[in-house]
């Protein structure tokens, strides 16, 4: 068996352990689990989106059946155009939310997207936010401030860093380290990375750190980086 062949067996174990260990763990109640998915869904991201909706579309499909995710889909595109939906629990729902999104030309709205977190979580609590972009045009000190605020609520942002953008790279990490998320970058050609990465969220979303350290444990690089970030 060649090498490629034994990282995409590794991939799956890690994925089937994954909805494995989430199946395992207590339901924590109503109103627990909520997820934020934020993108970022400007021009600039427009070649890898179809690519990154299969991918994330493959990751919601695997966790249908995990109990107490709710998940809202959150994202900025055009001019100064920020969506950001209802919390769904059924993978249909958010599949019809998902394709329904195209890219469009514009800046990034990264704050709005915080701030929007730190709104939902005063209303009831969002146990993560996930944001996928590649880059970052807005005040590094305002985002550094509503990250913080995100910390205090405890309510760790997630960011996903596509391509080689040596700010976006800076500032992203300063807004995950804040929040008392984590930091990490992908690459288009490693569509695995994302899917692990992913579901290495929503085991924290499901279940605590307790849950992601056990996952983390079984599973690539990648994850096991991100995992020794979170405070």
């Amino acid at each position: 068996m060649s090498d490629k062949e034994l990282r995409t067996k590794s991939d799956k174990q890690s994925i089937d352990e994954f909805i494995h260990q989430v199946r395992k763990l207590p339901d924590q109640g109503r109103g627990q689990g909520r997820l934020i998915f934020a993108l970022d869904a400007t021009a600039s991201r427009e070649a890898t989106w179809d690519q990154a909706c299969h991918l994330q579309s493959e990751l919601f499909l695997a966790t249908r059946d995990l109990g107490g995710l709710a998940i809202q889909l959150c994202y900025y595109r055009g001019f100064g155009e920020f969506k950001a939906t209802t919390f769904v629990t059924e993978t249909g729902q958010l599949l019809n939310l998902m394709n329904g999104v195209s890219c469009l030309g514009g800046r990034t709205q990264i704050s709005r997207v915080l701030a929007h977190a730190v709104k939902e979580t005063r209303a009831e609590a969002v146990k993560a936010v996930v944001f996928i972009g590649d880059c970052c045009e807005e005040s590094v000190d305002e985002l550094c401030h509503t990250a913080g605020e995100l910390g205090m609520l405890r309510t760790p942002v997630f960011m996903f860093h596509e391509g080689a953008d040596a700010h976006a790279g800076a500032v992203f990490q300063q807004v995950s380290k804040l929040s008392g998320g984590a930091y990490a970058p992908f690459d288009r050609n490693s569509p695995q990375v994302l899917k692990d990465l992913m579901a290495a969220v929503a085991v924290y979303a499901s279940g605590g750190a307790k849950a992601l350290q056990d996952f983390s444990s079984r599973s690539s690089p990648e994850v096991r980086r991100l995992t020794r970030q979170i405070r």
